[in-house]
């Protein structure tokens, strides 16, 4: 099931990376609170257990996560987003899946991929700024699948239509979280508007 966050902070905040002016600094930082309101949103339904706890004012029944949760970016544009939960979600693990891609067949190829040990047991949010021909996120999915997990969310930035159809595909089990959808993708396979190469602009390598 497709979710596209629809809050004002979020759209204001990707306004600004989306600006060709904007640097690396502002660009992450934008990105680290994106993330974090993203996971407030993603989390609602997150299962929890009650749990006896003590205030200092006496005994009463609290409410805790009765799962884990692993985020797993997908290398290295992912890593950008891994803070901004993190601050919302400090017990996260975080496994790592590398994968590039083919410049002219645009498929992606695994050079990496490592997981926490409760990785099947957990709640696994797959982390990547740009959704764009899918076969990244597709590939990311088979692999933490591999492992056993079953419960699993794609959280991205920004989508087209084509990979969101290609998730939806092959992993129709899988929920797709958005800030925004874009409207297509161009000759070469990125986003459009899109924010440009997002690995590039949240490291500076360009």
């Amino acid at each position: 099931m497709l979710h596209v966050l629809d809050h004002p902070m979020i759209k204001h905040k990707l306004t600004t990376m989306r600006k060709i002016e904007t640097g690396t600094k502002d660009f992450r930082q934008n990105l680290d609170e994106i993330a974090s309101l993203m996971a407030y949103e993603i989390t609602k339904d997150f299962p929890t257990r009650p749990v006896e706890i003590e205030t200092p004012m006496g005994k009463c029944i609290g409410q805790e996560l009765d799962k884990e949760v692993v985020l797993v970016p997908i290398l290295r544009a992912g890593l950008g987003m891994v803070n901004g939960i993190q601050q919302l979600i400090p017990t996260a693990k975080v496994g790592h899946v590398g994968l590039y891609r083919d410049e002219e067949t645009l498929e992606p190829h695994e050079y990496y991929a490592k997981f926490p040990k409760n990785i099947a047991n957990s709640i696994v949010l797959i982390l990547d700024p740009m959704l764009a021909t899918g076969g990244s996120a597709k590939a990311a999915i088979d692999f933490v699948k591999k492992t056993g997990a079953t419960q699993i969310k794609l959280v991205n930035l920004v989508g087209v239509q084509e990979g969101i159809d290609l998730v939806e595909k092959y992993h129709p089990d899988v929920d797709i979280y958005l800030a925004a959808k874009d409207e297509k993708l161009n000759e070469i396979g990125y986003i459009v508007p899109g924010l440009g190469d997002a690995g590039d602009r949240i490291f500076g390598t360009k």
